[in-house]
């Protein structure tokens, strides 16, 4: 990597985009530690050019270390905030990596074909609306409590949430009148209206170099 990009930096730096649910999950599980970052804003038909050198899949989020490595996958930056080197090391049972696997294949695709069918020959959005629903029916099954862990949001939450939040945006009015899943509409809602969300909504200029620090995290409060 070019000596440029090893140039001097106190904090991570953290290339996200506001709206994208994996740079949402990743905002939140920082925001929810003890870590800060830069944060450095993107707007993705503009991408920067160091977030490509540091990522050439040129997706966010993009993790900077102070060491110079780089962590490009979102889970990971999430496993970073709670200090595992990896998201598979967390303490989750069994049934909550099953979720969050589900959610980021089969439900992530049922999701894309359902909000932006034009993108996708001759597919019916009606249809991966339902295989959709279909999950959300099977994490409906395992919702005992306000969230999955218990009384306060996890990881498994922060994880799955921004997707469902996506799928309800493209026909809220439906999404919420359904009667078959009370308590995964209760915990949508319950995320939304939930600080840990809203905090890290906050809309920021698109970042350029020169620009002054966003700190974003523990030490921005």
């Amino acid at each position: 990597m070019a000596d440029s990009l090893h140039s001097k930096k106190r904090l991570p730096v953290l290339y996200s985009f506001r709206r994208c649910p994996y740079a949402m999950r990743a905002r939140m599980a920082i925001n929810q530690s003890n870590k800060a970052v830069e944060l450095r804003e993107v707007v993705l038909r503009d991408k920067p050019n160091h977030m490509i050198q540091l990522s050439p899949k040129a997706t966010v989020p993009v993790l900077w270390l102070e060491d110079g490595n780089v962590i490009d996958e979102s889970l990971e930056v999430m496993a970073w905030a709670e200090d595992n080197a990896n998201w598979t090391s967390l303490p989750l049972k069994m049934l909550e990596r099953d979720m969050i696997n589900k959610n980021d294949t089969t439900f992530k695709s049922h999701l894309d074909r359902y909000k932006y069918p034009n993108r996708y020959p001759n597919t019916n959005a009606l249809e991966h609306r339902e295989a959709g629903l279909g999950i959300l029916r099977e994490i409906e099954a395992t919702l005992n409590n306000n969230w999955i862990g218990g009384r306060q949001p996890t990881f498994t939450d922060i994880a799955i949430l921004p997707f469902i939040r996506q799928f309800r945006g493209v026909n809220a009015q439906w999404f919420d009148n359904l009667e078959d899943i009370p308590k995964t509409i209760s915990w949508t809602h319950r995320f939304l209206d939930w600080e840990g969300f809203k905090s890290v909504m906050i809309k920021y200029p698109q970042w350029k170099p020169g620009d002054s620090v966003i700190t974003f995290g523990i030490n921005s409060l």
